[in-house]
């Protein structure tokens, strides 16, 4: 493709398109670091990430082992104390953080592909096409997303496997109405016209044209949707959907220490606090994320 086409098609020697392609990533870095708000979010989630990973090392018991001492308060030998089953909190709370993080990262993984894909093929193509992937959305979004996962869950069965595809498919909606909404304003565009008028196709279009103009909103959508698929996965997991025991998980853990609320505190405050902080994180820096990626916003 000579100089001349690739200008009419909107795209560099490298065939990536000018038009929609937002800020240079380091730039966004750089933004994203200078957000005060969405740094210490971040930092909060690399200390729980690094925690999760390092689970086996860090815990300083195991996580379904007894230890005779039921209901043990802070402190001493036991940090956080210990259950009802006499299993230190601290190490419980510390392998919780890997399977929260997979409940927040697979749903939204597998919403996000599907999703976008819906809505990079509704949008496109128009007609048919558009119409039965739509009402396909419209009945997922006939019910409240907990409510609709909730009846997943109840369907496929209690375990951690069945809550990530049940939270998946009850988030499919928004990131494919993001996608089609994108869709349809960057179609009609002259780049996208001159790419086709060349003989590119449509799946060429799609993803060399097309996506390159989403994908910040899909970013942004996808990081805040991680405290909500967190959030619904706890809750589904306390209402016994979720993990099953003696598996270590935040909202199962919730819902073990409901019922001694007042002779063992420690047993609902330290997985909820872990879920409030978690989820703010990376509401944080979410928030930032879409200051960074906003050239029209300035970050202080």
């Amino acid at each position: 493709m000579d100089e001349g086409a690739r200008a009419a098609a909107g795209t560099r020697g490298d065939d990536r398109p000018l038009a929609g392609r937002g800020l240079p990533s380091y730039y966004v870095v750089r933004r994203l670091l200078r957000h005060r708000s969405a740094a210490a979010g971040g930092a909060i989630l690399l200390v729980v990430v690094a925690a999760a990973v390092a689970a086996p090392r860090l815990a300083p018991f195991d996580p379904v082992a007894l230890s005779g001492e039921s209901f043990a308060p802070p402190g001493g030998t036991y940090l956080l104390g210990t259950d009802r089953l006499g299993r230190d909190e601290l190490s419980r709370l510390v392998y919780g953080a890997r399977i929260s993080i997979r409940l927040g990262l697979v749903p939204v993984a597998l919403a996000t592909v599907a999703g976008t894909a819906a809505g990079l093929a509704g949008g496109y193509y128009g007609g048919t096409v558009d119409a039965v992937l739509m009402r396909v959305i419209d009945v997922l979004l006939a019910l409240p997303g907990i409510l609709l996962a909730l009846s997943i869950a109840a369907i496929l069965g209690p375990s951690l496997e069945n809550v990530i595809i049940a939270v998946g498919i009850s988030t499919i909606p928004q990131y494919a109405r993001l996608v089609r909404g994108a869709v349809l304003s960057v179609k009609q565009t002259q780049y996208i016209e001159a790419a086709r008028g060349i003989g590119a196709g449509d799946v060429r279009i799609m993803l060399r044209h097309v996506f390159p103009n989403v994908v910040s909103p899909i970013l942004v959508v996808a990081t805040l949707g991680t405290a909500g698929a967190i959030l619904t996965g706890s809750t589904l997991s306390f209402l016994g959907l979720g993990a099953q025991p003696p598996t270590p998980e935040w909202g199962a853990m919730l819902s073990e220490g409901r019922n001694f609320m007042r002779r063992a505190w420690w047993l609902v405050a330290a997985p909820g606090a872990a879920i409030m902080v978690v989820t703010l994180a990376i509401n944080l820096f979410g928030d930032g994320l879409r200051d960074a990626l906003d050239p029209r916003l300035r970050v202080d």
